[in-house]
């Protein structure tokens, strides 16, 4: 059984529903499962103590887990251009993982989760793949057989899939968004098999 691990941020719930649709591609995919996982808020004074488990949501991601994954799917909301700060900081955490090479040559994508269609969504991909690339991760997009890149009114990228969540993060995730994830969960699971 492989295990593809999708982890994420999410702050208003739109990249954690985009996680979800991921793992549906992942399930899609004979003995593959999905592990959803995300890490805690950062503080803005010190770093605080959360508790191990969240009240709700997905639980927080363990180095092991990472470490045990055979594909990963990394997602956060941009921020700028960026990931939010709370996935970088776990992610600056995984110098261990690199210096084992723990992480070479497995399948590895990204998506994100904007307020707008032009707030930086493919600049927040293209950073959280530099990590990846780091730890000599294979980066997957998303390939133009994909019809909805091409028809998409809303997110979708070949770097990975993005959502437009309005600027009350309350616009729900469109059907084309929700068909690219499923195809990235299910790219990544079918890589994992191969590799």
């Amino acid at each position: 059984m492989k295990t593809i691990l999708i982890l994420y941020y999410s702050r208003h719930g739109s990249t954690a529903s985009m996680a979800q649709q991921i793992a549906r591609g992942v399930e899609s995919v004979a003995e593959t499962q999905a592990m959803l996982r995300t890490v805690p808020e950062v503080s803005e004074v010190c770093e605080t103590v959360a508790d191990s488990i969240p009240a709700s949501g997905a639980p927080y991601v363990s180095l092991d887990e990472l470490k045990a994954c055979d594909a990963l799917a990394l997602g956060s909301p941009g921020r700028f251009g960026n990931m939010a700060a709370p996935l970088k900081y776990f992610l600056e955490k995984t110098s261990s993982l690199w210096l084992s090479g723990h992480l070479t040559g497995k399948p590895a994508g990204v998506f994100t989760s904007t307020s707008s269609l032009h707030g930086g969504q493919e600049s927040t991909l293209l950073s959280m793949m530099l990590p990846l690339l780091h730890h000599g991760m294979i980066i997957s997009g998303l390939p133009y057989a994909e019809a909805d890149l091409i028809s998409t009114q809303s997110g979708g990228t070949p770097y990975g899939p993005t959502h437009v969540s309005g600027s009350d993060s309350s616009r729900a995730l469109t059907d084309e968004e929700k068909r690219l994830c499923f195809a990235l969960g299910k790219r990544l699971a079918q890589l994992a098999q191969k590799l």
